[in-house]
């Protein structure tokens, strides 16, 4: 129950003491505030990394041509390798159980115009599986169909900031806009995890873009996205069987890395991944150092009060003080304490990450903060170490007789 007159004696203790109190205080929110702060950073770098790979499927392969660097088969180097339609056939059909979506792409900059607005937008052809390729997210109408790229459609899907910059504050669902002297109708408009400059990106089916401006069924590049089931070293080995297949196709030579080139966000993932494992180690590393420090700290300080009030205790005694009434005024204070100082550094530590939160984005740090539970745990072990800390001097104080208490110097 509660005991009044307990914690007048707490209060009237800490008043008494108030250098102790401040000393032993400051050790907890100190060891609080600085956990806080460590683990605050490191969720920055953490949101950093995941706002990096915001803009694509973290199962997202994109394959890529050039020209050749070395001479193989007779052939010499400096010849340009172009995807083609039958490219698209092949690895589909090489690998029909490892891709999950697909898309060709090609690729081109279009000065944009609609009543007098007009900018200039990368346009992209692209097949309707390309949606989830740059994870966007259809806001209104709908993205490229089946029956778009059947019937080569004139329509585009827009970026938001597409619609914002063309149309203002106006829907643009259902107008035309001109793209380089053409008119196509705007069926959908979308955002991106991405960004800005994936919000002024405009789709349109593959088969209408290669029509108009490409001959011999010629592709940009190609997009897709491997089996979700795939584990890491799963999706490298069929990337690399990717690169090998279309080398020998377009005979580029084994070691040629310039011709053909494939980029696997599971090597960025894995990279990432084993980064954020060591990340964890060494914060979690520091905080358990900085938690033990403040253990030691409150252990020391616990061991001089006690020491320090050895007479007051041999008069409670005497007065007819039980050893578990002392006992329990000395660990209620120190739990107190505890409690109280490790909050304050809590709250120290949460609006410090907020100050600065917008100040570490140059040196790759977003958002930092830190989950409640995290912090919370640590203030609990914080207050059983402190509980732990008072018990056992108080107990070895509540034991020895008034007569040597009260003769205590």
């Amino acid at each position: 129950m509660f005991d009044l007159d307990r914690w007048r004696e707490i209060f009237q203790a800490i008043s008494k003491n108030k250098l102790r109190t401040v000393l032993s205080g400051f050790t907890i929110a100190f060891a609080i505030l600085l956990f806080t702060l460590l683990f605050g950073i490191g969720n920055g770098l953490k949101n950093m990394f995941e706002t990096q790979f915001a803009g694509d499927s973290q199962n997202s392969v994109y394959v890529y041509s050039g020209r050749t660097t070395k001479p193989y088969k007779g052939l010499q180097s400096g010849r340009r390798i172009q995807f083609r339609n039958d490219d698209l056939q092949f690895m589909n059909e090489e690998f029909e159980d490892e891709i999950q979506f697909f898309s060709p792409n090609i690729q081109r900059q279009m000065q944009g115009s609609y009543k007098g607005e007009q900018n200039r937008y990368t346009v992209r052809g692209v097949y309707p599986d390309y949606q989830p390729l740059e994870s966007a997210v259809i806001e209104s109408g709908r993205f490229i169909s089946v029956l778009d790229l059947k019937n080569r459609m004139k329509v585009v899907t827009i970026g938001r900031l597409v619609e914002q910059d063309l149309f203002g504050q106006l829907s643009a669902l259902g107008k035309e806009i001109n793209l380089d002297g053409f008119s196509y109708r705007v069926i959908g408009v979308f955002s991106d995890p991405g960004g800005d400059n994936d919000e002024r990106y405009i789709y349109t089916p593959f088969t209408t873009i290669q029509g108009m401006y490409k001959e011999n069924d010629e592709v940009d590049y190609v997009g897709l996205t491997f089996n979700p089931k795939m584990n890491v070293d799963q999706a490298l080995n069929f990337s690399n069987s990717l690169t090998k297949l279309l080398k020998d196709k377009h005979s580029v030579a084994p070691r040629d890395q310039n011709a053909i080139r494939v980029r696997n966000y599971a090597e960025g993932t894995k990279n990432v991944q084993q980064f954020m494992t060591v990340l964890n180690v060494i914060i979690l590393f520091i905080g358990i150092g900085t938690l033990v420090a403040g253990i030691i700290g409150i252990s020391n300080i616990m061991v001089y009060i006690v020491k320090e009030r050895t007479k007051e205790l041999g008069i409670r005694k005497a007065l007819g003080a039980s050893p578990n009434s002392i006992i329990g005024m000395i660990m209620m204070e120190s739990v107190f304490i505890t409690a109280l100082a490790g909050y304050v550094g809590l709250l120290i530590g949460v609006f410090t990450l907020k100050a600065i939160g917008d100040g570490l984005e140059d040196y790759f740090i977003i958002n930092p903060s830190v989950e409640n539970y995290v912090v919370v745990g640590a203030t609990i072990i914080l207050i059983i170490a402190g509980t732990i800390a008072g018990y056992i001097p108080a107990k070895r104080a509540a034991s020895i007789k008034p007569i040597v208490a009260l003769n205590d110097d």
